[in-house]
């Protein structure tokens, strides 16, 4: 399979971890970011600048998000707020040097528009997907859910991505009867900063490695 270099960071839940997996995996891989739906920014700053900082990511590998929406709610409704309805043509892949990491907005079943979820926008981008899951109880459902919902549209699974306390059982049955990988672990962390996810990114799989082990 030939993709663009780079992947599609979603989750199985909102809050799960998905912006410190794109910085792990933009600081690895010396990566341009891309949020392409920003939701919340009544209450925080966005997670595009909280990517480039812990990564340490000079402004030309940031490409700021085609949406940006006030309200913390789904793209969809937050754009109902603002009187603003996505258009799809402006969600296409942007031209960059090297590698690509995008980051989505909540999980897959996330609506974008009345015609539109999360996932096909996953889909129309061709990117293949790194799955972020919690760790502990709970997850194996949501995670192989999650999988069977990408693969029911042919969509590429790089791997899944397990923030948390290490949960071996929980990795194995995942990896087994998802079809998968585990990429690499993310654990629970006091404090996240640039130099955390800089020795976090040395457990990331080089990319090229990566879309060599990639499943469908």
């Amino acid at each position: 399979m030939n993709f663009q270099r780079g992947v599609f960071v979603t989750g199985t839940d909102t809050g799960i971890g998905k912006t410190l997996v794109s910085a792990i995996l933009c600081r690895a891989w010396n990566a341009t970011y891309w949020k392409p739906l920003q939701t919340g920014l009544a209450d925080e700053e966005g997670d595009t600048p909280t990517v480039r900082d812990l990564a340490g990511l000079s402004p030309a590998r940031i490409i700021p998000p085609a949406y940006a929406f006030q309200a913390p709610l789904a793209p969809l409704a937050a754009g109902d707020l603002e009187n603003v309805t996505v258009n799809p043509g402006r969600l296409v892949l942007p031209h960059v040097q090297g590698p690509l990491v995008v980051e989505g907005a909540g999980g897959l079943m996330v609506p974008v528009r009345e015609d539109m979820m999360l996932v096909d926008l996953i889909e129309s981008l061709s990117l293949p997907v790194v799955l972020v899951t919690r760790s502990g109880l709970g997850t194996i459902n949501h995670t192989l859910l999650s999988l069977e919902a990408l693969r029911r549209r042919g969509i590429p699974v790089a791997g899944v991505v397990p923030v948390g306390p290490p949960n071996s059982g929980n990795e194995r049955d995942i990896a087994r009867f998802g079809k998968t990988q585990i990429l690499f672990r993310v654990p629970h962390l006091d404090a996240i900063t640039e130099t955390s996810v800089a020795e976090l990114s040395g457990n990331v799989p080089l990319l090229d490695v990566l879309q060599q082990q990639i499943s469908q």
